[in-house]
């Protein structure tokens, strides 16, 4: 059985990491494990390259602390100004041995009333439940969850890719 650990309690970053790992390798059996990182990060990441160095630093801290595991998974969502508005994505990285996957989700805009929440400081999950009038969306259907009413929720966003990131594992001899 394979030993995973992710860099969060977050249950919706847990189950995409679950199901990302068993769609990609069918048949194998994990143990996900949360491990909160202990490195500071910022609540919001607000740009494409700062949301992909917090879903790294996330990985390797947790490598860090629970170096018996097989695979460490950093999963950070975050948002950037793009075409007059403002986008929300994720990042996935996962570490093996000495080698790394990287997998980014879609992106989509925000409402305007969220974004502007933003803007003045307040975290994307709380700015959701202002404006949703919801408790926690973060743990639950998130952004894309509460504007596709369910269509894709937060866990369908990330599994997409926790695959991308898994490809190199997949096919390590195209990854060298």
């Amino acid at each position: 059985m394979k030993k995973i650990c992710i860099a969060s309690a977050n249950p919706v970053k847990l189950r995409a990491a679950r199901e990302g790992f068993e769609r990609m390798f069918p048949g194998e059996e994990f143990e996900i494990r949360s491990v909160p990182p202990t490195v500071n990060l910022p609540s919001q990441p607000s740009s494409d390259a700062e949301t992909l160095r917090c879903a790294d630093l996330r990985a390797r801290n947790i490598r860090e602390q629970a170096a018996e595991a097989d695979y460490w998974v950093g999963i950070e969502g975050g948002i950037a100004e793009k075409h007059e508005g403002m986008v929300t994505f994720a990042w996935v990285v996962v570490l093996h041995s000495d080698r790394v996957g990287r997998g980014k989700t879609g992106e989509f805009f925000l409402p305007v009333t969220v974004a502007e929440l933003v803007r003045q400081g307040m975290e994307l999950g709380d700015a959701d439940d202002v404006v949703f009038s919801r408790n926690n969306s973060k743990q639950g259907d998130g952004a894309v969850g509460l504007l596709t009413n369910n269509v894709i929720d937060r866990a369908g966003l990330y599994v997409p890719a926790v695959i991308f990131a898994l490809i190199p594992f997949k096919n390590p001899e195209l990854y060298p």
